[in-house]
C-alpha cells in the first residue's frame, strides 16, 4: 500500500530532490532516504494529506543534507525572500495544475497511462516503450498520441491553460 501510494509520487520527490541537491546520485539517495523514513514516520504520524505532508519532508531531508555537508550554511539562506513571496501565487497555481495533470494520467485507459508515463515522464524512447511494454511500434505510437490528445482534452475541461 505504502509504496504503490509513495511510486505515484516518486518521480515529485526525485524532482524536488535534484533541485535541492543538485546532482542525480544524491538526489537518487535522497528518494530512497527518504521512502524509508516516511515509513517509519507513518507509524507514528497522523497524516492527512499525503502529498503535501511527503513534499515538506522531501523538503526537509534535502535541506537537512544539505546542512551536513556544509554546516556553515544558516537557516537564513533557506528562508524565502521577498521576491519569491511574491511567486507564491504562481506556485500554487502550478501546483494546482500539476495535480489536475496526474488526475487527467490517472484517468487515461491503462495501456494509454502506462505508454504515457513511459515515454514523457520517464523520458523513454519509442523502442524502450516497446520493449518495456511488449507492445508493437504502431500501438505505441498511437497511444502515445491518444493519451496527449485525451490528457489535452482532459486539462482543458479543468481550466488548464498552460
Amino acid at each position: 500500500m505504502l509504496g504503490e501510494l509513495y511510486n505515484k509520487y516518486i518521480h515529485l520527490v526525485y524532482g524536488l530532490c535534484l533541485k535541492y541537491l543538485k546532482n542525480r546520485d544524491d538526489a537518487q539517495d535522497a528518494v530512497m532516504s527518504i521512502y524509508e523514513q516516511i515509513s517509519e514516520k507513518l507509524l507514528i504520524t497522523e497524516v492527512q494529506h499525503f502529498k503535501s505532508w511527503l513534499y515538506m519532508v522531501s523538503k526537509n531531508h534535502c535541506l537537512m543534507e544539505l546542512r551536513k555537508k556544509n554546516p556553515e550554511i544558516h537557516a537564513e539562506v533557506f528562508m524565502e525572500s521577498d521576491e519569491a513571496m511574491h511567486l507564491n501565487d504562481e506556485k500554487v497555481e502550478l501546483e494546482k495544475d500539476l495535480t489536475a495533470l496526474e488526475d487527467c494520467i490517472e484517468e487515461l485507459k491503462e495501456e494509454q497511462q502506462r505508454c504515457v508515463k513511459l515515454f514523457f515522464l520517464e523520458k523513454k524512447s519509442y523502442q524502450q516503450v516497446n520493449e518495456e511494454t511488449g507492445l508493437n511500434m504502431k500501438k505505441v505510437k498511437s497511444h502515445i498520441q491518444n493519451g496527449k490528445r485525451n490528457l489535452k482534452m482532459c486539462l482543458e475541461s479543468k481550466n488548464v491553460k498552460r
